[in-house]
């Protein structure tokens, strides 16, 4: 469930910094372009969506000690490591 709300809120993030981007460089916004220029129903949805998928991210790698699961590998490898860990801690 973490891994697809990471990936989701990993995409709506890079369209956000996207977004930027245009702004910055070419003083062109492309959430305006889509959904017209000045705030409306579209383009509240759209910055909301990216702030939430940031704060996802930023609460999800705290929470996690600094570990972003991204896919099931890295998840087990995690775990694997983990358990490793406490069993070398107890043989001592």
């Amino acid at each position: 469930m973490f891994i697809i709300l990471n990936i989701i809120a990993f995409i709506l993030v890079f369209i956000g910094s996207l977004n930027w981007g245009l702004v910055g460089i070419f003083n062109w916004n492309l959430v305006d372009a889509i959904f017209g220029i000045g705030p409306n129903v579209g383009t509240i949805i759209v910055y909301v969506l990216v702030l939430v998928s940031a704060l996802w991210l930023l609460f999800s790698i705290i929470y996690n000690k600094g570990v972003l699961y991204c896919c099931n590998k890295q998840l087990d490898r995690v775990r694997n490591t983990n358990t490793n860990t406490n069993t070398n801690k107890k043989e001592k």
